[in-house]
């Protein structure tokens, strides 16, 4: 598998009409669970967060806000919690009773976190040893075991800024120890797609390995995949800032390319506990600067003639802390393309978005599965999710809430099919 998509992610591009398909986005309620929705912001300023992680304390159950700061979070009666969790960087982690917040949106806001002197340690000598801490500690601070995963998938596909495809699922998936050579495995549970909210005009940009992607992102298990930390020779490592991530203190190292090399390499930063020296969070984007080598790392197909560039990438990769071990928790990848015909006035821009975030996980009696049933990394997802038209479609799985402009495309496809 990691031969296969060795690039990360894949676009497959071909000259295709494409009709209209829709699916309308509702959710059911259920007596045995309550549902806590809400709109997350700054208590100071006033702006939505972002990408916060929403939990329930002492179990892997959880969800993401959106890039709207809104949340739902479906929370099992026979739990007994009383409280749910909100933590984002540079925030104080805060609970809040989930009685009070249930059954109707509320705002609730957070407290940015200062981070106090006496909580930072003495400075290593270097960036670079602390990354190479991180690594070497891979066995201490994250499991050892296989774990069964439960996570929502959404990709989207826009056109400027009218969405061609919008897909959608749960799955599951089965994450292999990190100590291991095994490949993760993703099955999907139940999905849906729709399909163009704007009529395509000559071409269909398609994402090859859906989640899967995700799964090759967990930049601490997959070392020589994407930025390539198996050899860290590749960067020049330097310290950035100190924050708090769940209330603990993490250096913020950033890195840049140090060598060139056949693929492009990556800029961003890693986030590393300092307590733990475990990697808790990594952002970082691909170097465009030579524009037809970053051009080959994502188009697999496309027309004679057709030049597809990307103009801007975006990578986000979170782990959260549960029991003493790190587990993934949330990766979204946010990439932006040139599109142009050579001798040809013609040119336009597309967006493409996949995320997903891991809302449940367990550690007993784990196995893999049949690989009838695994999502294969060479799929194109769009093209495999089953559509459905049950109102009921996603019952009590927790999923991201969609962005209003999302929420605008699917009521768009609602209207399509009546």
């Amino acid at each position: 598998m990691k031969t296969l998509i060795k690039n990360v992610l894949s676009l497959g591009i071909i000259v295709f009409f494409i009709s209209t398909c829709g699916s309308i986005y509702a959710q059911s309620g259920n007596e045995d669970y309550i549902t806590v929705s809400g709109v997350l912001k700054d208590a100071k300023t006033g702006e939505k967060i972002i990408y916060a992680n929403v939990s329930l304390p002492g179990t892997g159950i959880g969800t993401v806000s959106n890039s709207e700061g809104e949340f739902t979070l479906k929370v099992n009666k026979t739990l007994n919690i009383a409280e749910f969790e909100v933590s984002h960087l540079s925030y104080a982690t805060k609970r809040f009773k989930i009685l009070e917040y249930a059954e109707k949106e509320k705002t609730l806001y957070l407290e940015p976190q200062v981070l106090l002197l006496k909580e930072i340690l003495v400075l290593p000598k270097d960036a670079r040893s602390v990354v190479e801490a991180a690594l070497n500690n891979v066995r201490k601070n994250y499991s050892e075991v296989p774990n069964m995963m439960e996570g929502f998938y959404r990709e989207t596909i826009r056109q400027r800024r009218d969405y061609l495809s919008i897909s959608e699922a749960v799955v599951d998936i089965y994450k292999a120890p990190y100590t291991s050579l095994q490949d993760d495995q993703v099955k999907i549970y139940k999905g849906r797609k729709g399909g163009n909210v704007k009529k395509a005009d000559t071409l269909m940009v398609q994402l090859q390995g859906g989640p899967n992607v995700a799964m090759l992102l967990d930049i601490v298990k997959n070392t020589d995949l994407s930025i390539a930390l198996d050899n860290l020779d590749n960067y020049q490592f330097e310290f950035d800032a100190m924050v708090n991530i769940d209330d603990k203190p993490n250096w913020v190292i950033s890195f840049s390319p140090n060598v060139v090399k056949e693929e492009p390499l990556y800029y961003g930063k890693l986030y590393i506990s300092q307590e733990k020296m475990a990697i808790t969070r990594a952002e970082f984007s691909l170097d465009l600067k030579d524009e037809d080598k970053a051009s080959r790392v994502f188009v697999q197909k496309k027309p004679m003639g057709l030049i597809f560039m990307p103009t801007a990438t975006s990578y986000l990769v979170t782990y959260k802390e549960q029991n003493n071990k790190f587990y993934l928790n949330y990766v979204r990848v946010d990439l932006k393309f040139r599109c142009d015909w050579k001798k040809r006035l013609f040119k336009n821009y597309y967006s493409v978005m996949s995320e997903v975030a891991i809302t449940d996980r367990h550690e007993d009696n784990i196995t893999k599965f049949a690989q009838k049933e695994v999502f294969k990394p060479s799929m194109v997802f769009a093209d495999k999710v089953e559509n459905f038209s049950d109102p009921n479609f996603w019952g009590n799985s927790n999923i991201i809430e969609p962005e209003e402009s999302i929420e605008n495309a699917i009521k768009k496809l609602s209207k399509m099919k009546k």
